[in-house]
């Protein structure tokens, strides 16, 4: 994963939930073979129909989920990785199946200028 902030907040270099979501999900499709053969052997699952999963995370995916993760093959991923958008229905499903919140955290910045002005006594 690349620098991948949605106009909704999400950002994908900090979340990786679609990519430890489901040993199924990161399936082969619509690719050529042209575009399988770029995938590195050692991140194709043992019968060919998607990327291997060790439990229900991507081999692809580098990182700890939530905190900082990015894709190992992101320029080759697989159409399916291409398709989940920052915060579309396949994101916020992952992201509450992992207990993630649906918004990114504010940053120190934004947290400071959502507070209401005190009010001098």
């Amino acid at each position: 994963m690349t620098a991948s902030l949605s106009d909704d907040g999400f950002d994908c270099n900090a979340c990786g939930a679609c990519c430890s979501y489901s040993s199924t999900w990161p399936r082969f499709s619509t690719e050529t073979d042209t575009q399988l053969d770029q995938i590195p052997a050692e991140n194709v699952s043992r019968d060919g129909s998607g990327m291997r999963c060790d439990g229900a995370r991507c081999s692809a995916l580098v990182g700890k989920v939530g905190t900082s993760t990015s894709c190992s093959i992101y320029a080759n991923r697989p159409d399916v990785c291409r398709a989940c958008e920052p915060g579309g229905d396949d994101c916020l499903m992952a992201r509450r199946a992992l207990g993630l919140s649906r918004l990114r955290p504010a940053s120190a910045e934004e947290a400071q200028s959502s507070l209401p002005a005190s009010n001098p006594a």
